[in-house]
């Protein structure tokens, strides 16, 4: 089974691993994907924000990249996403596993169906990550040495400047505990197409107004994300037994014009 991980903010590569990079076209536009080699040519590793971080937030193609790994046949997905803490027993340097976010993005194009030829359908998001992929998370986290904080809801705001104290103040009483900039679409766009996502966020900084200015802390980080994906290398490379919604969440009320570019996968 083809895997991917994605990720952002300082990852951009995998230690160990050796990757050939291609640049796959899809229905949204390019996307540049590094592709596995050797034991590992069914792993497929996306920078989100290109290989030279030079793509905000707020013009990352996510349709493109989700519908390239779609296409090179990925079923499962770990994420990782550096983020902003919110609540007090999440300071800088926590990994949370995530379960639940809010999307407070605007202008991103944030599905595949669009009505006409692309259809039209409703996705379930009751259980926005997959809780298969999840578990295996945080049953296999202490094997290298990583605390996962067992649930948490990501915040997503648009971008690229940071939030004010009074975003964060609402964020907070919304049910809030991480900040970042990226999320909700990958997590929305991979359930679209019935593909299994995970994901973990890793605290860089606590939220605005918490402390008197961000403070990005960079000490001990580099360990926690070389840790991370050993960690993530470990789940995909370990075989489940899928018992989850995630290929099953799309209702439709228009499906998609017979020869419409695959563009949903269906």
């Amino acid at each position: 089974m083809s895997t991917a991980i994605i990720a952002g903010t300082d990852i951009y590569r995998i230690p160990g691993l050796t990757f050939n990079t291609e640049t796959i076209q899809t229905p949204y536009g390019d996307a540049i994907v590094n592709i596995g080699q050797g034991a590992y040519n069914d792993l497929f590793f996306l920078p989100r924000h290109g290989p030279r971080h030079t793509i905000p937030p707020h013009r990352i193609n996510y349709r493109a990249h989700i519908k390239a790994l779609h296409m090179l046949g990925v079923q499962s997905i770990l994420a990782a996403y550096a983020v902003g803490s919110i609540q007090p027993d999440i300071p800088p340097k926590s990994l949370v596993l995530l379960d639940d976010f809010l999307d407070f993005t605007s202008d991103r194009p944030f599905t595949f169906y669009e009505g006409g030829d692309t259809g039209l359908a409703h996705t379930i998001m009751s259980q926005p990550y997959c809780p298969t992929l999840s578990q295996r998370l945080r049953e296999l986290a202490p094997e290298f040495d990583l605390e996962l904080r067992p649930t948490g809801t990501y915040v997503c705001t648009n971008g690229p400047r940071f939030e004010t104290p009074g975003e964060i103040r609402m964020y907070r009483q919304l049910g809030g505990d991480v900040v970042g900039m990226t999320g909700a679409q990958e997590a929305t766009l991979a359930r679209e197409l019935g593909m299994h996502f995970a994901a973990v966020a890793l605290s860089i900084n606590w939220a605005a107004g918490i402390e008197s200015t961000i403070r990005i802390v960079n000490e001990g980080q580099e360990a926690i994300r070389a840790r991370l994906l050993s960690l993530f290398l470990k789940v995909l490379t370990t075989p489940s037994d899928f018992h989850c919604p995630c290929q099953q969440s799309v209702l439709f009320t228009h499906r998609p014009a017979v020869g419409f570019n695959d563009a949903a996968g269906k």
